[in-house]
């Protein structure tokens, strides 16, 4: 009987240690109100910085340099791409695709 009144009380205190709340997890204004407004959660994204963002890469994404395309077409082709490994991407794409034109 002794033993299990010990058991007990140590169980309590177990249960206790960890199931205690601590002021720190009170102090968030998100333990009452955990939803915020559309203004306040949009107000770190500035809306003309991220669409300039956007538009920027797509410009770049239409006119990229003549050695930008070069290196994509190399790229693509895995022997032009160990040879570039080798002596650079200028010379893989002048000795595949240089004869061409």
């Amino acid at each position: 009987m002794r033993t299990l009144i010990i058991l007990t009380f140590l169980a309590v205190l177990v249960m206790a240690a960890t199931c205690y709340e601590s002021h720190e997890s009170m102090e968030s204004h998100e333990h009452y109100y955990p939803f915020i407004n559309r203004r306040r959660a949009n107000d770190f994204i500035q809306a003309d910085t991220r669409l300039g963002a956007i538009t920027q890469e797509r410009i770049r994404e239409r006119a990229k340099a003549p050695h930008e395309r070069q290196r994509e077409m190399c790229e693509d082709y895995y022997p032009c791409e160990l040879y570039a490994y080798r002596h650079g991407y200028a010379a893989a794409y002048k000795h595949y695709f240089g004869r061409r034109r």
